[in-house]
């Protein structure tokens, strides 16, 4: 099969960037009847006109990127389905946004999450939130993507490492070009356009990673000839890279592993370490929960987590399974030989070895489909923090079209530094790690603030306040002592420890240091665990309570089957 791109490729690419840059612009023309909020709610929240199927798509959307699409299956490729927990697990953490977090979301009317914990604790504790969500929404979300979706267009293209365009390196040339594209249409559009181009992008994206999975299953021949020859041959890496790792496939269908595994996730660091930083991305973290502040309603802002947990069913066999099934089609010879350079190189040799002209086209504009819609999604959550946490709060009188002008500029900057800091992922052995152990280090005490937060009440200002400052002291140094090499322990064991040390000093402080709940924050926190779910919001199937039993059953038993 010919392994070049062709014209008719770079036409869909093309089309692809046109369509998508023109209908975010098109949205930033249009407004919505009956928005609510006027010129500043619909550019920030869409005039709080979100239902619950565009609230789970936007949100699914705005969670994968260019890292599921390159290195879910390059991990796959060296450990097989064990890193698909990072998807499953989510469904869990899902459940506890609608249950728990949502409906106080929209209770207190926010904007933004620091300012839901200016309500409930401090103007302290939302400068510091303030902060790590900018930090959160540029570097994690904005600059991971920008560079996954670089390296896989750059092995599309054939082009070697160091090579240039226009005098710049390929790698810089298309986080610029990227980068650029999508501040441009989100500038312009608001969440809106962020919300209207997810839909088309998450299409796009799970049209093209569907293409190269059936078409690696068939071409593998199924999945007792799949894990037949998994069992039966040597590891592609047995003896070429990490020598000092012993390879093998005979688990590589299992999810759950045991503490002398290659890849370093025992089944115990995944059901201890994922909760802190699911609870942190999926119920903390403004880039993904800004979907949920501009619900329409509390039944939709319940139901819309609940369907982006359902989505989260499918990572796992379009996004994970495409490595495992590389590898053994490596070890049946398909490519005559051929094999991927590294574990980086997976779902580039899968897309160029595997389609014909005109599909590869299509999985390249996934590629860019899911780095530009996670980009905008985090420009838009960076200029909403920008434009109500830093400039509202000091200047209450500011109008909603010079808070839209302040969100246009934030924009624009906030694109300029995640390309500046998209680099930083090439330092880590793989780009998912890198982006794992950056959660790590910032979720542990933001996940013991806001749980203690909504869940306890005599959890005071000034302890939530020292724990913030205490835990991201404490992760800082996790993160200085692996960056320089000086130790690299389990992260996720690690991210569990860090939220215990928070918990603690949590309570004491608030021990030592106690407040009497503000007036504002008695809606903001449950008198009971169990109140949420005697609350009713629906009937049938739109009652949250019924969909997140269901939701619960469905992942259970894909745990028992994959075990």
């Amino acid at each position: 099969m010919n392994t070049s791109v062709g014209g008719l490729d770079w036409t869909i690419i093309a089309a692809y960037l046109l369509a998508v840059v023109g209908l975010g612009v098109a949205a930033g023309f249009l407004r919505r009847k009956g928005a609510r909020g006027g010129e500043g709610g619909h550019y920030f929240l869409a005039g709080n006109t979100l239902t619950w199927p565009v609230i789970g798509l936007a949100m699914f959307a705005a969670n994968i990127s260019t890292v599921h699409l390159v290195s879910l299956a390059e991990a796959a490729y060296k450990y097989g389905l064990v890193f698909g927990n990072f998807e499953w697990m989510a469904g869990f953490t899902l459940i506890l946004l609608s249950l728990f977090f949502a409906p106080l979301y929209l209770r207190s009317r926010v904007a933004t999450l620091p300012d839901f914990l200016e309500r409930r604790f401090n103007r302290g504790c939302r400068d510091v939130l303030s902060v790590v969500s900018l930090f959160s929404a540029i570097v994690i979300h904005m600059g991971v993507a920008l560079y996954t979706a670089a390296w896989v267009l750059r092995g599309i293209l054939g082009l070697a490492p160091g090579s240039t365009v226009l005098g710049m390196d390929t790698l810089m040339f298309f986080i610029i070009v990227l980068g650029l594209l999508t501040g441009i249409y989100t500038m312009l559009g608001g969440l809106l356009a962020v919300v209207w181009t997810e839909s088309l992008q998450t299409i796009l994206l799970l049209v093209g990673a569907v293409v190269i999975t059936v078409v690696g299953y068939l071409k593998v021949g199924g999945w007792s000839a799949l894990a037949e020859t998994l069992a039966a041959q040597p590891h592609p890496l047995a003896g070429v890279e990490d020598s000092g790792v012993t390879w093998g496939t005979g688990n590589f269908l299992h999810l759950a592993r045991t503490a002398d595994d290659p890849s370093g996730l025992a089944w115990y660091s995944i059901l201890l370490g994922y909760p802190v930083l699911g609870i942190w991305y999926w119920c903390c973290d403004q880039t993904i929960v800004q979907r949920v502040l501009a619900a329409k309603d509390e039944k939709h802002a319940r139901l819309g987590p609940l369907f982006c947990a359902f989505l989260k069913i499918w990572p796992v066999f379009f996004f994970v399974l495409p490595g495992v099934i590389c590898v053994a089609l490596v070890q049946q010879n398909a490519f005559d030989g051929a094999a991927p350079r590294t574990a980086a190189d997976t779902y580039t040799f899968l897309i160029t070895h595997l389609l014909p002209v005109g599909l590869k086209g299509l999985v390249a504009a996934a590629m860019l489909a899911a780095a530009m819609q996670t980009c905008s999604a985090a420009l838009n959550s960076t200029a909403t923090l920008v434009a109500y946490d830093l400039f509202k709060r000091h200047k209450p009188d500011l109008g909603d079209h010079q808070l839209v002008t302040i969100g246009k500029a934030t924009t624009v900057l906030g694109t300029v530094l995640a390309i500046v800091a998209s680099p930083l992922f090439g330092h880590y052995t793989t780009i998912f790690e890198g982006i794992n152990k950056l959660i790590s280090y910032v979720a542990p005490p933001i996940t013991a603030v806001f749980l203690l937060g909504v869940f306890w009440k005599r959890a005071s200002g000034p302890s939530a306040f020292i724990t913030l400052i205490g835990g991201m002291g404490l992760g800082m140094v996790a993160f200085y002592v692996d960056w320089t090499g000086l130790y690299r322990g389990d992260f996720m064991l690690i991210a569990f420890l860090l939220l215990l040390a928070c918990l603690a000093i949590m309570v004491v402080t608030t021990l030592l240091l106690p407040g009497e709940l503000k007036p504002e924050a008695v809606d903001l926190v449950w008198n009971h665990w169990s109140e949420p779910l005697r609350l009713r919001c629906g009937s049938g199937l739109s009652d949250y309570r019924i969909m997140s039993g269901v939701i619960l059953v469905i992942f259970a038993v894909l745990y028992i089957l994959f075990r």
